[in-house]
């Protein structure tokens, strides 16, 4: 997936990039010390997919500060997570950023054409899944995914699922979100041919253990192909889709 180094070799193999140029643009800095963060300039080069910044327990000035860094180093589209509404506020006096409320992320820049090598396909066992759904969809779409969103098909009524059997099938991979029992994952992996990564969420009364129970069901899980991520964790999940919805073998590259 370091797709950025790939693309640089091959201009140097094409005539188009001198060995010079290549040189200097794989030794600019590989971060920027801005006092409180560091921020990893060459992670795309390394991993494929530029820093996302994780929200959660930083000041709206922190935030501004990091974009500041990333923009001013080359990255244009920047995930913002686990961001809130008050805090996405103020940064789009700076920045402008698109701000999703059920996902709790922001967008600096615009979501580009899909280039994965099929869909990914986002499903939740019921409605109070969602939040954690749309941080999955928003992270596949932001790292260039086609993403389908199967909300409320749980295995309460088993017929709803059922009646998106060609989505299902269709896919490339399949996130599968659940609280409660988290008994979707298994269902929907006994259906489909792709990898399934497993969400569980914290939704559920007082014996699911805050996604506890959900998460030790989705482990426990009977159908082969299933990964699971941690509780809550929609992130984690719609990164994980990207990277495999963009492999390529390794003869390729």
């Amino acid at each position: 997936m370091n797709t950025d180094i790939k693309n640089i070799l091959e201009s140097v193999k094409n005539g188009t990039v001198s060995v010079e140029e290549a040189l200097l643009k794989l030794k600019i800095k590989p971060f920027e010390d801005i006092g409180y963060a560091k921020v990893d300039m060459h992670r795309k080069l390394r991993q494929g997919t530029a820093e996302v910044i994780y929200g959660a327990g930083k000041t709206s000035e922190q935030i501004i500060g990091i974009i500041e860094s990333m923009k001013k180093n080359g990255q244009d589209n920047i995930l913002i997570t686990r961001l809130s509404e008050e805090s996405a506020n103020i940064i789009n006096n700076i920045h402008q950023i698109k701000y999703y409320k059920d996902a709790r992320c922001a967008i600096s820049g615009e979501i580009p054409v899909p280039d994965g090598i099929g869909k990914i396909v986002v499903a939740t066992g019921g409605t109070s899944d969602i939040p954690v759904a749309e941080e999955a969809a928003i992270t596949a779409e932001v790292l260039g995914n086609e993403v389908v969103r199967l909300y409320d098909v749980g295995v309460a009524g088993l017929h709803r699922m059922l009646a998106h059997l060609e989505d299902i099938m269709s896919a490339s991979v399949i996130i599968a979100i659940a609280g409660m029992e988290g008994a979707l994952a298994s269902v929907i992996a006994g259906l489909a041919d792709c990898p399934v990564i497993a969400v569980p969420t914290s939704v559920g009364y007082g014996a699911s253990f805050n996604g506890l129970s959900a998460l030790l069901s989705m482990l426990n899980s009977c159908a082969s192909g299933v990964s699971v991520v941690n509780i809550d964790n929609g992130f984690g999940a719609g990164y994980l889709a990207n990277m495999i919805n963009h492999m390529q073998t390794k003869k390729e590259v």
